[in-house]
């Protein structure tokens, strides 16, 4: 969630700050990214821990739904950016292996390593 002042921003904050500048400007999507839960800030997202619970770094689901419905409210599409191949492979924290493969989220073998 992107801010004006270099923090991590809150769904709540994007709604009422961020969406209304958008809209202004005439654009009618948005697309949320890095919003699955992650461990590691530093991956921007891309190192998801679970691919049904939204990051806790930037409200509650409550506040999600908020932000949607703040968005929707000014006609604009709101996309959700859902990759499967950039589930955290750490087998700690991570899916990966969830099933005892390599490959339920993944490619098998070394095309599913992404570094």
């Amino acid at each position: 969630m992107s801010s004006e002042d270099g923090k991590v921003n809150s769904y709540r904050d994007f709604a009422d700050n961020v969406i209304p500048k958008i809209a202004e400007t005439g654009y009618n999507a948005i697309q949320l990214m890095a919003i699955m839960e992650h461990p590691y800030y530093g991956s921007f997202g891309y190192h998801v821990t679970s691919f049904y619970a939204i990051s806790s770094r930037c409200g509650t689901p409550e506040d999600l739904k908020y932000l949607i419905d703040t968005a929707h409210s000014r006609n604009m599409t709101v996309l959700i950016d859902l990759i499967h191949s950039h589930a955290s492979s750490n087998t700690n924290d991570g899916i990966s292996y969830f099933d005892g493969s390599d490959h339920q989220y993944f490619h098998g073998g070394k095309r599913g390593i992404h570094h």
